[in-house]
């Protein structure tokens, strides 16, 4: 079927005919983007016209009228459930009566079938007063295109609507300006999350029509390299999303993410946020030159007229031009290229003119940046001394590194300078700790780790290799060893020695050790201290290795770095660093029970029940230490469980768990089992020790039901719909501890999942010396140090026998 036969079928039928025309057009294989949306607004304009038309046609209806569509009808976007945003507009002349017949006579049916409409009735001069008033009015009636009606008033309104936006530009951008950057603020960065709003974050939609605008003020105009390929990207993905949630929504979440993928013939949700991501930026970036110039122009039309009033009129003189680098001068808040300039004959101006303007905190000149990428010649192999110094100048200028960056990627530069990067380029994580794409992360880290080159000796070594500690996520396998070789072939590349490029390859390799044996690992086990002495090697790598981890854990996201974790990997460092001096790790006996540990296991052995000492940390909760808490208990099955769901009822988050068996005194006689945790609360306080002494006595006993209660706190515990987790995973780690077996779990975090380890454990017949939790967003990352009834590690096939146990355990 054409689109003329379903605009004759909509016409004939009235209401049915369009809503059935309209049906098989939505779902018309081969017709979709761009024509898909062009056939909508035309088939909507022939029956809201034939409405219009017929409300007007009989006698007493209002003359000097017209129906407009205005926003994003107005530009022939209809996406399947876009609004239909229309304006009534009228000469004054009508019966208020026969207007409002009119007006019902057009809304109805639009209302009958079920689509969103925004409407409102006014004349030509209320139109203009209420867009004087509301910038958002203001800009939809920008788009105003005729439909109905008397094509006087529609032209009428559109002239005087630009006239007025033209002449109250200098003072409606800077509020355009800021209305852009409130929303930016709000709902973050469309081209790194997870699940955007495609319309209202930044480098969405939004954005798309506020440069429309500010070309339409004829004061500045947008790039528009791939700026109207990135805004059709965005509306077809806006289209499929419409229909396969048959709802009026942006917002692209991970549930729909495969579906819409599949919609838009993709290969999977990553390659559809990769796309997203891609016009995102083109679009971003153009707003932000937009905005740049546009504040230009307003600077310089400002000093202008400064100018003529105390010369009485005459020419401004040119823009002053600041040397900053060799072939780089600084003009109106941009670094540019000098006109002695010649990129074909400079390979090293790209780094150079990127470095000068991140070190000055300038913006690079887009034009700048689009002639060199037209002309300069390509870098030789290995890199000339002064590239790689520019470039290491680059990585090192702090905030401002971000939006050069962002300007040699836009033309292209980034990956002709690297080219692997281009497989971690728009690359999205899907883990909710990370709050940036691998890209976007890796600069990041190169940002943090900027503040932490005075740590350090060899400050270019640590800012490459923050910049490629994950480069790895683009290949298969584990990122960490696909890193390993890729860093090593880009630091020969832009030229550092063997030697060099040997400690950048193990930066990569092991940028997680230390955080990750610091958080699941028993630091006071001369086997784990020496382990990581081994791979680190060298005490320079271990001082580069420290500020890595901590640069890449605060360019991750608030969830990935605290005061706790910090303390473990300082304390790890320290530990290493003693070894690696030449000085043999020692085994450190458990420590004496100190005089509170006594006095309360006696105290649990007089009384026959738990007792409970709760200690605070110096430094607040939110910080990540929480609390000390103590309990002491005479030895009986299930204690590590239940203990441990006592606290998941409380909604206490455990950090670390100690566990060791106290001797009492010959004259007392037995044993007294003590518990040495360190937790967190979910949110707001701890609860009192009475309480929690309270719960747990019932648990012991029986009287308190703690899986029950649980299962009551998992099924009400918030879930993605449609989006399973992946399934756990129990490892046994190899050489972990020469005193124990390390049992390794990996699992969905969820309430009392301590709770649920703790009965897998004990119902595998193995003790728990100690553990080490780790909650990295949806992920929980438990090590526990387990032996056998006798003290000693686990045999290896008893210790697989165990993992296998667990792991079955935690299945659902």
């Amino acid at each position: 079927m054409t689109s003329t036969d379903v605009r004759t079928e909509a016409e004939d039928s009235g209401p049915s005919g369009y809503a059935a025309a309209r049906l098989r057009l939505l779902h018309q294989e081969a017709r979709s983007g761009p024509p898909r949306r062009a056939a909508l607004a035309e088939l909507t304009d022939t029956w809201l016209g034939g409405l219009f038309t017929a409300a007007t046609a009989g006698p007493g209806a209002p003359r000097g009228a017209a129906l407009v569509a205005v926003g994003g009808y107005g530009r022939g976007e209809l996406s399947p459930r876009s609004d239909l945003d229309l304006l009534l507009l009228h000469d004054g002349s009508a019966d208020p009566r026969a207007l409002a017949a009119l007006a019902d006579r057009v809304w109805y049916p639009v209302w009958d079938l079920g689509l969103a409409l925004d409407h409102s009735v006014r004349t030509p001069a209320e139109a203009r007063g209420t867009a004087a008033d509301d910038l958002k009015v203001q800009l939809g009636l920008l788009d105003a295109r005729h439909l109905a009606g008397d094509l006087g008033l529609t032209t009428a309104l559109r002239t005087t609507v630009l006239a007025d936006w033209r002449n109250q530009a200098p003072r409606r951008l800077p509020e355009l300006r800021d209305l852009c950057a409130e929303r930016a603020a709000r709902h973050g960065e469309l081209g790194h999350l997870l699940e955007p709003d495609l319309k209202e974050a930044r480098g969405g939609l939004r954005d798309v029509t506020a440069l429309r605008a500010v070309a339409a003020s004829w004061l500045a105009d947008a790039p528009r390299e791939g700026l109207a390929d990135a805004r059709r990207a965005l509306l077809d993905v806006r289209d499929a999303l419409h229909l396969t949630t048959g709802r009026a929504t942006d917002r692209l979440a991970l549930q729909e993410q495969d579906q819409v993928a599949a919609a838009l013939r993709l290969l999977d949700a990553d390659a559809l946020l990769r796309q997203v991501y891609e016009a995102a930026r083109t679009i971003a970036y153009a707003t932000d030159v937009t905005w740049r110039e546009v504040s230009r122009v307003l600077r310089a039309r400002g000093g202008r007229t400064r100018l003529r009033g105390l010369l009485g009129g005459g020419r401004a003189a040119p823009a002053e031009r600041s040397p900053l680098a060799e072939g780089v001068v600084e003009q109106d808040g941009e670094a540019v290229l000098a006109r002695a300039a010649r990129p074909e004959r400079d390979p090293v101006l790209p780094l150079r003119a990127a470095a000068a303007a991140a070190q000055a905190g300038l913006p690079l000149s887009p034009h700048a940046v689009r002639r060199l990428a037209a002309t300069a010649r390509p870098l030789p192999t290995p890199w000339p001394a002064e590239a790689r110094e520019q470039f290491v100048t680059l990585l090192g200028a702090g905030r401002s590194t971000v939006p050069v960056w962002e300007a040699l990627e836009a033309e292209g530069l980034v990956t002709r300078l690297l080219p692997d990067w281009e497989r971690v380029r728009c690359r999205p994580q899907r883990n909710a700790v990370h709050t940036w794409t691998v890209d976007r992360h890796l600069v990041e880290t190169a940002v943090r780790a900027s503040a932490l080159t005075r740590r350090v000796g060899r400050p270019d070594l640590l800012l490459v290799a923050a910049l490629l500690h994950d480069i790895g996520k683009g290949w298969p396998g584990d990122h960490c060893v696909a890193g390993e070789v890729i860093a090593r072939d880009v630091a020969a590349r832009i030229g550092f020695d063997h030697a060099d490029a040997a400690v950048l390859a193990r930066l990569v390799r092991h940028h997680l050790l230390l955080v990750e044996t610091a958080t699941r690992r028993d630091l006071d086990d001369p086997a784990t201290v020496k382990t990581v002495a081994e791979a680190v090697g060298s005490s320079g790598t271990l001082e580069l290795l420290h500020a890595l981890t901590e640069a890449d854990a605060l360019a991750t996201g608030p969830a990935a770095w605290s005061s706790w974790r910090g303390s473990l990997v300082a304390d790890l460092v320290r530990r290493v660093g003693e070894v690696l001096a030449g000085h043999e790790p020692q085994e450190r006996p458990a420590p004496p029970a100190s005089a509170a540990q006594e006095r309360l296991a006696l105290e649990a052995f007089r009384t026959g029940g738990p007792v409970l000492s709760l200690r605070a940390q110096d430094e607040e909760p939110a910080e990540g230490l929480g609390v000390d808490l103590l309990i002491a208990v005479p030895e009986r099955p299930r204690v590590l469980a239940t203990a441990a769901g006592v606290l998941a009822l409380h909604r206490l988050t455990v950090r670390t768990a100690e566990l060791r068996t106290l001797e009492l005194p010959a004259e007392v006689g037995g044993s007294v089992l003590l518990l040495d945790w360190r937790v967190a609360a979910e949110y707001g306080s701890p609860p009192g020790a009475d309480r929690l002494r309270a719960d747990l006595v019932r648990a012991l006993d029986g009287s308190l039901d703690i899986a029950g209660r649980l299962a009551e706190r998992d099924a009400a515990h918030p879930r993605r719909r449609g989006i399973a987790a992946p399934p756990p995973r129990v490892t046994v780690a190899p050489e972990g501890s020469r005193r124990a077996t390390v049992i390794e779990v990996r699992a969905q975090d969820a309430p009392g999942l301590l709770h649920r380890l703790g009965l897998a454990l004990e119902a595998a017949g193995v003790r728990v010396r100690s553990a080490h939790v780790s909650t990295l967003g949806a992920n929980a990352v438990d090590a526990f140090y387990v032996t056998g009834a006798d003290g000693a590690p686990l045999t290896g096939e008893r210790a697989a026998e165990v993992a296998r146990g667990v792991e079955e355990a935690l299945r659902p």
